[in-house]
């Protein structure tokens, strides 16, 4: 006979809601602080003891609690966030069930005490414990400044199963630890304060909104490195606004353990997100990577839904679609600027070209090499003398810029050499150019300043075993890579005359036909003309069958069946895909890095300074298409600090 319907003890119900929130004292100090930020804390105060098993204090400098509303606390579903059911369209609190607190004391000994900041200074504190049985104790006086603490003490001791599925102290801790960095990096106005077993962890003192004391908040939770070298994004577009730090692709990690994104101040980990910042690095990040970042993405809070998840980990968009082209388009732009676009922002004065001292080197005008980026990308760019090539923007010979008259006698150490190679061209049945009536005009010339500030990328010094160019900045010596720039300078050029053209599909002899599911058939029918346009068209041959009658000329060779196959599950999944682009763009780098500058190739200063003022023109250049480092640059400091200088 079954067991009859009844209503189950309140007790038992915040049991089964620690199931879903109580998962470990990691999860308790997230909640915990969260409580203390809605209160309006300036400084937290975090106690752990073995790992947060035996003991976790949270205290707070917050609001605090009357007397009469700490049996409220902790009781279930009451809070003082939310009061009506509109009021969960427009969340802007961390904490809004009023679950955290009774789940907690359900399968801990929980002591809650506060005194409310706005008190008479002779108002005691108050505090309140939660007995074995559940049951809350009677208020009794203590000694507490203004604000709230929490102590949770012996984790699961009325649940022994779920205590056998924790680990280690130190395991424990770690990802306590990890909880309290998270959130210290979202609220840098914050200070915070973590001990465990006695022993202090770190003291973070607020940062009261400079842009460098963040900076000097990050260095203390991720490094002095990640602080040096991270690149500062801010984007903002149609009421969405990203912000934060991002390390360059040759910082990348083999795991993704420092990836922090925030939304709206919340700490989500969100498959769009991820999708969309994947995306952003596809072209400058080796596949078996992770990239590092510290993001901040803020927008109306009824546009996103955090009441998805009791934890609260994760957040669904109203307009998803947009929020991923926003993620990817900032982040990739950030990118493409890379380390240069910072320096190239500051420098705006157009530098000089050079005095050639072989009377048989070819020499354009003033100002031919010095375009401005737009145009540059606008008309295709040229390698200049480096790949012994023409400037397509100006059809004339590429120059070499003026170097100024301290780096003249640098030229007396290179006797002229012959031009290096042109790059391999895109084949024209592939890619169909633009005529002379459609192709964009050529860019002004500029004449240089006289006095023209150093470039960026400074001048070229010479070549090391003929793989690296070494070149004299003003703040630093730069090594450059030279196949490794020269392949990603012809990487984007191809891009650029890919995307000028159109795409032109290659029909095949024997068509390939593919088995799939119907709701793939479906999809497929929604989409016939988006991938006609991309060259590739498929057609329906049958209720599970479809067939691929064209492919683009580039991919004429490659395996297709597999790539359609993870292109329906991309705009299943996400309603896009850029699965053909990393196709073609994986044939457009072999062929770059085929027309790339071997090794032990000799390149004359000339050739060399082409290279240096081509690299401060190119999106990405900071990374090859392997991503690895194109260049890297060692400042007078670190130059003394290698040879001891100064001490």
């Amino acid at each position: 006979m079954a067991s009859p319907i009844r209503t189950l003890a309140p007790h038992l119900v915040n049991q089964i809601a620690a199931g879903e929130v109580v998962e470990r004292p990691a999860s308790i100090a997230k909640e915990l602080i969260e409580n203390s930020l809605d209160a309006g804390a300036e400084r937290i105060e975090i106690e752990v003891e073995q790992g947060g098993v035996r003991l976790l204090r949270v205290r707070d400098d917050g609001c605090g609690i009357p007397r009469d509303e700490l049996g409220l606390a902790l009781s279930a579903h009451a809070t003082s966030k939310i009061a009506a059911l509109e009021d969960l369209d427009g969340i802007v609190t961390l904490g809004f069930r009023g679950e955290a607190l009774p789940s907690i004391a359900s399968v801990s000994r929980l002591t809650l005490t506060s005194c409310p900041r706005e008190a008479p200074a002779d108002t005691p504190a108050w505090s309140l414990g939660v007995g074995a049985d559940g049951r809350l104790e009677s208020p009794r006086p203590a000694a507490h400044p203004p604000g709230t603490s929490v102590e949770v003490r012996e984790l699961f001791f009325n649940t022994p199963a779920r205590r056998k599925f924790l680990r280690t102290e130190r395991t424990e801790f770690g990802h306590l630890e990890q909880v309290v960095r998270r959130i210290a990096l979202a609220c840098p106005e914050v200070g915070f304060v973590l001990r465990h077993n006695g022993r202090q962890v770190f003291d973070l003192a607020p940062a009261g909104g400079e842009t460098t004391r963040e900076r000097a908040r990050l260095a203390q939770l991720l490094g002095q490195s990640f602080a040096e070298q991270a690149l500062t994004v801010e984007a903002e577009a149609v009421g969405l606004r990203l912000h934060g730090w991002v390390l360059p692709p040759a910082f990348s990690r083999s795991q993704a353990d420092q990836q922090y994104f925030y939304v709206n101040g919340r700490m989500v980990r969100d498959k769009l997100v991820a999708h969309a910042v994947r995306q952003a690095f596809s072209d400058v990040l080796h596949h078996a990577r992770h990239p590092a970042f510290v993001l901040f993405l803020e927008l109306p809070a009824r546009q996103v839904d955090v009441n998805v998840h009791p934890a609260k980990h994760e957040v669904r968009f109203r307009e998803s679609r947009q929020v991923h082209d926003f993620l990817f388009s900032s982040l990739q732009r950030r990118l493409a600027s890379g380390v240069l676009g910072e320096a190239a922002a500051a420098t705006t004065a157009p530098v000089a070209p050079p005095e050639v001292t072989d009377a048989s080197a070819p020499v354009a005008p003033p100002g031919a090499r010095r375009r401005s980026m737009p145009a540059a990308r606008a008309g295709g760019g040229a390698m200049g003398t480096a790949c012994g090539g023409h400037d397509r923007g100006t059809g004339v010979h590429a120059g070499v810029a003026e170097r100024p008259a301290r780096y003249q006698a640098d030229l007396l150490f290179q006797q002229p050499r012959p031009a290096a190679a042109p790059l391999a061209p895109v084949p024209d049945a592939m890619v169909e150019t633009p005529t002379a009536a459609t192709a964009p005009p050529s860019p002004p010339h500029q004449h240089a300043a006289s006095a023209a500030a150093p470039p960026p990328l400074g001048f070229a010094l010479g070549q090391v075993n003929g793989v690296f160019l070494l070149a004299q900045a003003s703040d630093g010596l730069i090594v450059v890579d030279i196949h490794a720039a020269h392949e990603r300078i012809g990487y984007e050029r191809l891009k650029q005359a890919w995307a000028r053209g159109r795409i032109i599909s290659q029909p095949l002899l024997l068509p390939v036909t593919l088995q799939v599911s119907r709701a793939e058939v479906e999809l497929l029918e929604t989409q016939c003309e988006t991938l006609a346009r991309l060259g590739l068209v498929i057609e329906p041959l049958g209720a599970e069958t479809l067939v691929i009658r064209e492919v683009p000329a580039l991919l004429r060779q490659a395996e297709i069946a597999p790539l359609v196959r993870d292109l329906l599950s991309d705009l299943a999944e996400h309603g896009r895909s850029t699965r053909l682009d990393a196709a073609i763009d994986a044939v457009l780098a072999t062929m770059a890095c085929h027309g790339a500058v071997r090794a032990n190739r000799r390149l004359t200063l000339e050739e060399m300074n082409a290279l240096l003022r081509e690299m401060e023109q190119v999106e990405r250049i900071d990374q090859c298409n392997h991503g690895r480092p194109t260049w890297v640059k060692m400042t007078h400091d670190q130059l003394d600090r290698l040879f001891e200088r100064g001490r």
